[in-house]
């Protein structure tokens, strides 16, 4: 190859493409790396969606609208087109901040402290999830990932339904519920929420192993922010319910 005279059949030429070529794959730092701006940008929104909740106007109000509205759409854009998950991933965990931000303060009015212990629970949770899947501990398996699928569908069609239900002024059981039932109802749901992550975790590990574009790194930290989100807001119930 040396011997070429075609500067780009070089040997050195090679190598730097070889070496740009590796760069350009996702890896679970860059991922790790991604996922750390995306949660800054959900605290920065946070803190912005608490504050005007502190001070409701009906400017703040059209703010919150807008941030869910917005939140909701840069998330189905990420979902059906990964390659824009460098945009549209850190613009729905601004939004998306400010949302919960505003969720927290009126939860944290009613039940004082309850913010607080919300957060600190996620974070144990995520990190006992994370101490499982990376011990080795808890594997994730075709027949996980189709339990999980299942259950997660379940969950957000029944959701889905008691919107619906209460567009019309009914309600369903078990959801908003403070009884056994209800809190025994939001705990099986924090407990899918939490499995859903050890599936965001092997996701993240498959597509640095497949050598996946880096794009994924993003999409990957934008999969573990939604599980996240969640998360904290399924605690968030279970700990109002409790307190109730």
């Amino acid at each position: 190859m040396d011997r070429s005279g075609n500067p780009a059949l070089k040997r050195s030429a090679l190598g730097r493409v070889a070496a740009l070529e590796k760069t350009s794959a996702a890896t679970v730092s860059g991922t790790v790396t991604k996922i750390i701006i995306l949660l800054a940008l959900v605290l920065v929104g946070a803190f912005t969606g608490w504050r005007i909740a502190a001070s409701m106007t009906g400017g703040g109000a059209m703010i919150l609208l807008g941030s869910m509205v917005g939140a909701l759409v840069f998330a189905l854009i990420t979902i059906f087109s990964p390659k824009a998950s460098p945009f549209t991933a850190p613009a729905y965990a601004l939004l998306e901040g400010i949302l919960l931000g505003a969720i927290s303060h009126v939860f944290n009015t009613a039940y004082n402290g309850i913010a607080l212990q919300a957060i600190l629970l996620t974070l144990t949770v995520f990190l006992s999830t994370l101490v499982l899947y990376t011990s080795g501990m808890v594997r994730v398996t075709e027949k996980m990932r189709a339990i999980v699928f299942i259950a997660t569908a379940a969950i957000a069609m029944y959701y889905l339904i008691a919107m619906v239900v209460g567009l019309f002024g009914g309600s369903v059981p078990l959801i908003y519920s403070s009884g056994p039932w209800g809190i025994a109802f939001s705990v099986i749901v924090v407990l899918i929420a939490a499995m859903n992550l050890l599936l965001d975790f092997d996701f993240i590990e498959r597509t640095a192993n497949s050598k996946m574009p880096k794009v994924f790194e993003w999409y990957g930290a934008f999969s573990l922010m939604v599980t996240l989100v969640w998360l904290y807001l399924e605690i968030l119930r279970l700990l109002s319910k409790i307190r109730n």
